[in-house]
């Protein structure tokens, strides 16, 4: 069974078609703004644009290997309103005119399900790490979220500090970089609330602590280092109280090789074991949404035309899980 996923929550616009063993084929065409961050309408008119050429370009590819399609699988939320939209519309209209199943799918159990599908691990805690979303994740029959951002993503949090520093979206590989070339660490306000943590003081800070005349290394260092051990504290705690034995990271900010660092010491100490997909399946991309789609609608799950409108705050709880 093949299935066909289109991903576009926010900048990266990603058609994926896996079947139940591999990625067959991973195509995308992010949205790259020129100065600042994201604009959901912007990046929505880009995907509007660029959908079109990017199927054409998926279905030659398919046609080539001599492969059809037996499910359409559509990031349903959360996510930007406009730029789910597009996406939505493009699942349906491919749903109708080839008279395939369409399944509606959380763009965050997607990164999940894909972590677990690579990696073949059963049960991890999930460290989920992305622009909008910063969730500790785990399954007690259906998934929930054990820890999570009270204000703003990790991802976005780095972000903001990069252009306020001059640099370009986006921000996390620029930021990375400058870190490993800092040396001097500045104390920054940690925030952690039992299970959840915050992320706008610390970029305020670093923000005062960049205008102070600190160097944006020091800065992207100190910032790194704080935020980091942050989600870090809060993944150990997640695993000593369900008492497991694997983490799985998940989300765009997962590629930091520092936060891995850090994670992997945290798993030696405990005996655990980390766990993390190729970069390409780390950030927001197609095949995730396809692999989850057919994971769904080979037990049951079917979206109808008339129940696909869009999600943009669908919280990973909401979603029924009847699969091991």
């Amino acid at each position: 069974m093949i299935s066909l996923g289109i991903e576009g929550t926010a900048w990266n616009l990603s058609v994926g078609v896996v079947n139940e063993e591999e990625v067959i084929l991973l195509e995308s065409d992010p949205y790259k703004p020129e100065t600042g961050g994201i604009h959901p309408r912007e990046a929505a008119q880009h995907h509007s644009e660029r959908i079109g050429p990017l199927l054409k370009k998926v279905f030659l590819k398919l046609k080539e290997k001599n492969l059809d399609i037996d499910v359409i699988a559509f990031s349903q939320g959360p996510g930007m309103g406009p730029c789910l939209r597009v996406v939505a519309t493009a699942a349906r209209v491919l749903a109708l005119k080839l008279k395939k199943p369409l399944v509606g799918v959380n763009h965050c159990l997607a990164h999940v399900e894909v972590g677990r599908w690579v990696c073949k691990v059963k049960n991890p805690v999930t460290l989920y790490v992305s622009g909008g979303n910063s969730q500790i994740i785990a399954r007690k029959r259906n998934y929930r979220v054990f820890g999570e951002t009270l204000d703003i993503g990790v991802g976005n949090a780095i972000d903001k500090l990069a252009r306020y520093m001059g640099l370009k979206h986006p921000g996390g590989p620029r930021i990375e970089k400058l870190a490993k070339r800092g040396s001097k660490y500045y104390e920054l306000p940690y925030v952690v609330k039992g299970m959840d943590f915050s992320f706008s003081g610390l970029v305020t800070a670093a923000k005062k602590l960049y205008s102070s005349g600190v160097s944006k290394e020091d800065v992207a260092f100190s910032f790194q280092e704080t935020a980091f051990a942050m989600l870090v504290e809060v993944t150990e705690r997640a695993l000593a109280y369900l008492d497991l034995n694997d983490v799985l990271i998940a989300g765009g900010v997962g590629a930091n090789s520092r936060l891995r660092e850090m994670l992997s010491i945290m798993c030696d100490d405990r005996g655990a074991k980390l766990h993390a997909p190729p970069k390409e399946l780390l950030g927001d991309n197609g095949a995730m949404i396809a692999y989850t789609g057919l994971l769904m609608y080979k037990h049951g799950y079917e979206t109808k035309i008339e129940d696909s409108a869009v999600k943009p705050d669908f919280r990973i709880e909401e979603v029924e899980v009847n699969w091991k």
